[in-house]
Formats: C-alpha cells, structure tokens, sequence
C-alpha cells in the first residue's frame, strides 16, 4: 500500500485568495492535495501565510503516510502571500529539497494597450 517514492515534486500555486498544493511523483500521478480553504479557512484568512503553512503540513503528512516522502522538488506559482510560508513549512516538514523553480507565467508582450485618451 504504501510504494516508496525517494523524490516527489510538490506543486504550489498561491494566488491573492487562496493557496494551492499538490504533491505528485515523477510521472505527475498525484499523491496528495490540499489547499488553505480546504485546511478549514474561509474569506480572507485563506489568503494568509499562516493558511499556506497549514495546508502544506496537511499535504506532507498526507504525501509522507501514503508514499513515504523523502526528497523533493518545489514549483512555485503565483504571486500571493503564501509563497514564502509554504516553502518555510516545507522545509520546517523534515523532508530534503532537491529543487525550487519559479514557473509564473509571464507574458512576453501582453494584451494590446487601450487606445489612446483624447481630450
């Protein structure tokens, strides 16, 4: 039941409302997920950094029971407060870290401007 996975990558995806994280093995099967609204916040206490470090310790305790967790590789995504905390509360889990990447989309060139105000 519980297949040993040496290294796992976990997914954060932390916007201006809540924060998101999945942990999933190399193939990109998931494992494990959770998120702040899911930890047992609600409104705007989802979007705090306390929220994000309880919904990855929920996450890693999860990913650890079901997969015996042992290294992992970090995608971070979004903008929101919970970026830091999140990686603060992966590294405060025991859990060695191998990897953290920033995938933000960034747009090269972006939408068209409005058009040019006349007065």
């Amino acid at each position: 039941m519980a297949k040993k996975q040496p290294l796992v990558k976990v997914y954060i995806s932390a916007s201006f409302n809540n924060t998101l994280v999945t942990v999933t093995d190399p193939g990109g099967n998931v494992i494990a997920w959770g998120s702040s609204g899911a930890s047992g916040f609600k409104g705007t206490r989802k979007a705090t950094p306390y929220a994000a470090t309880t919904a990855v310790e929920k996450v890693l305790q999860k990913a650890k029971n079901e997969a015996n967790v042992e290294e992992v590789e970090i995608y971070v995504k979004g903008p929101g407060p919970g970026r830091d905390a999140a990686l603060r509360a992966i590294r405060a889990a025991g859990v060695k870290i191998s990897l953290i990447a920033d995938v933000t989309p960034m747009p090269h060139n972006g939408p068209r401007p409005k058009k040019k105000r006349r007065v």
